[in-house]
Order: structure tokens, then sequence, then C-alpha cells
């Protein structure tokens, strides 16, 4: 850990130097000492700027890590009512890219009840080990409980690497097992990929997204990351599962959760635009809420979902539910249409994965085309009627 320490006997006049922290960070006590408070963001200018001996930036050194008693890229594979989420499937084809170029297993965790059945269905897509926790205690998800399972795992395993799908519960479980061994957590990942040495390399943006995060865990293991579904494609099946299944069992004291689950409640089934072939998004380029029509216009000539920008869900022009982008939601479909959006990062990032992209601005320079497959430099208000004219004028049975 780094930190800042103050020397308070080479200090003439505290209450100065206070202002020497442009976050406010330096603050003197009732009895006249200086103090750094939480706000300090380690910019480290009191060190430079202030009174020679005064401040003093003192970094840990850290001991390696002994890489080779970790081995092995762990996937959580999340099920609820006996249904595996997809971005299990996403994760574990990426975990079988890493652990081809590093020669090492590939972990599917199991936990609930009732859920032996599913384990068949990670080994066919290429798993080498299933670990298995079948507990009445683990029939619901309980961050406690779940926890607990993923922390016996990790001792007992010793993955390297741990990935976590980037959902809600997935957000839960992360950073408390993270927390519990002891180690980091980098969330949202875009990119993943593995060094020869096997530290992990994790890509995310940063800062709004006006940077890329290269992150790097290399004194640590585990190494956790959690990635959103839709960032990755869905990994493939074997011809011939080679994988086996271990079950463990964790002990009562690990089982005595402060919370119980005592009913749920399934939600009705409802589209949502990360399952969507087709999305036609939506941007500031609109001037008025009403003119969503052309887009509820389009999008119903092509069976689509309609998405927007986070400008829109500000300003109370559709649901939050519908965003595409950092803040929002990360789709792939085999079609979007953007319809006024500029293409800033925030944005790209959550549909940059389409198969096909078709960007309608009025700014032959904006940074949408730059990831568009098809271009159309025009005003969305003499484009989208023009298209949805050729669209109705196509015959009704056009083989899909």
């Amino acid at each position: 850990m780094a930190g800042i320490v103050i020397h308070p006997e080479k200090i003439s006049d505290a209450q100065a130097l206070t202002a020497l922290c442009p976050f406010g960070a330096l603050c003197c006590t009732p009895d006249g000492r200086l103090e750094i408070t939480e706000a300090c963001r380690m910019c480290k200018i009191c060190v430079r700027k202030g009174p020679e001996g005064v401040f003093e930036y003192r970094e840990d050194v850290l001991s390696p890590v002994d890489k080779q008693a970790w081995r092995g890229i762990a996937v959580y594979a999340e099920q609820f009512h006996g249904q595996l989420h997809p971005v299990t499937f996403e994760l574990i084809g990426k975990a079988r890219s890493m652990a081809e170029r590093t020669q090492q297993p590939v972990y599917a965790l199991l936990i609930g009840q009732d859920v032996a059945a599913l384990t068949e269905t990670l080994l066919a897509y290429g798993v080498d080990c299933v670990v298995l926790y079948e507990d009445e205690t683990l029939r619901h998800f309980t961050v406690e409980g779940y926890t607990a399972a993923l922390q016996d795992f990790i001792e007992a395993y010793k993955p390297s690497i741990v990935l976590v799908g980037g959902t809600q519960s997935g957000r839960s479980l992360a950073p408390r097992a993270a927390a519990r061994v002891r180690t980091g957590l980098t969330a949202d990942c875009t990119l993943l990929d593995v060094s020869d040495s096997g530290d992990l390399e994790q890509i995310r943006p940063a800062f709004g997204g006006n940077i890329m995060a290269h992150i790097r865990t290399p004194y640590h293991r585990p190494q956790f990351a959690t990635v959103r579904y839709k960032v990755f494609s869905s990994g493939s099946r074997v011809a011939t599962p080679t994988g086996r299944v271990e079950r463990r069992s964790l002990p009562p004291e690990k089982l005595q959760l402060r919370t119980q689950v005592l009913q749920t409640q399934p939600k009705p089934p409802a589209r949502t635009i990360e399952d969507a072939d087709v999305i036609i998004a939506a941007g500031r380029g609109l001037r008025r809420q009403k003119d969503l029509q052309w887009i509820e216009e389009l999008a119903a000539c092509l069976n689509a979902q309609i998405a927007v920008t986070r400008p829109l869900i500000e300003a109370g022009w559709a649901d939050p539910r519908t965003q595409i982008g950092l803040s929002g939601r990360t789709v792939k479909p085999r079609l979007i249409i953007t319809c006024g959006i500029s293409g800033a990062v925030q944005f790209v990032s959550g549909m940059k994965g389409a198969e096909c992209i078709v960007a309608i601005n009025t700014d032959p320079q904006a940074p949408i085309f730059n990831v568009a497959h098809y271009a159309l430099v025009g005003d969305l208000y003499e484009v989208l009627p023009a298209l949805i004219q050729r669209l109705r004028a196509l015959p009704t049975d056009r083989g899909g």
C-alpha cells in the first residue's frame, strides 16, 4: 500500500499548509495537528510543493506471489432456478481460449440445490472440471452463502484467474469474494488476455470512457474480473467432453446465514435490448421527444427493438433499460441502425460488437462512422421517412 506520511516536528505553520492540497485533503485538528483526510487523491502535490521533509511518500515493497502455486481459470457458472445465465457460456469460451495459451485447466463453479444436471451442459462446453456445491441452504442466491462457497473453492483449487458475469448477483458476489481472499477486482472488463507468465491483461474504460485502463495484478492471486453479458462471443460445444465433476460441501458453520429467502416472485418475461437481433438506436440528433415516432415506425418495419443514448434517458424520453453504453447495457445484435448519434466512446463501447452497424448522421466526420459498416451522411428527418417508405413498399413475405 502507498501513502503520504506527515512529519509534524518539521512543521512551523500547520494552518498555512492546508492550502497546498487542491482537493482539500489537508486539515488542522482542534489541537493544531495537520492531518490527511479521505479526500486525498495521492497526487503528491504536497510532497513536491510543501516544505522540505514535511511530507513523505511511502510505498510498500510487495513480495512477488508464487505463481506456480496458482493454476487454472475459473468461471462462476451463474444459474437461476436451474437455468444457466448465457454470460456463463461467454466466459467459458474466453477462459478456454486463454487456457490454451497457458496450458491451464478451466474450472466451472456451480452452486445451488438440485442443479447437478447442469454439470453435463458445462462439460459439453469444454470445461475440464465442474466443482459442484449443493445444499438446501444454497437453493437461493444469498451473498453470504455463495461467497463462502467461492472462498472455499479458491482456497482448495487455487485458480490463477476467476471470471464472474457482470450481472446483478455477480456484482454482489465478486467484490466480497475478492475481499475475502485479499486480492483485487477489475469490474466490467471489455478485453481480457493472458501473458505467458500467467498475468491477466485486463482492459476497461475509465474516466467516463475517455481512456482505456490497462490493469495487471502481478503481486496477488487469484486475479478477479467481471464481464458484462454480450461482451464476448459464446463458447462452442466440444465433440467429446472429457471433463470431470467434483462435489464439495461447506462446513455447517459456513452455512449459518444471517439472511433467509422466504419467497421468490418470478418477473414476467420481457424483451430486452441485450437479446435483440435488430436494434434502432436514437441519439441527440432527435430534436423533440415526439420525433421518436420515426424511430418507432422504423423499428416496426424491421421487427426491431428501440434503444437510446444517455442524453435521452436524462431528458426523460425513454426507459433507462433501453440505454446502450458504459452506464447502460452492452448489446451484440445482428443489425443496429444508429440515428443521430455522434459516436462517443461511452456509447460505442456498448455496441461495437454488432455484426452490422448502419449509422445516420449529418456530420461526415462523426466518430460513429469509424465503427460503422455503412454510413448514411444526411439529415435523419429526411433519411428515416424515405427509408420507412422503401421498407413498406417491399413485399410482405421476404423470406426473413
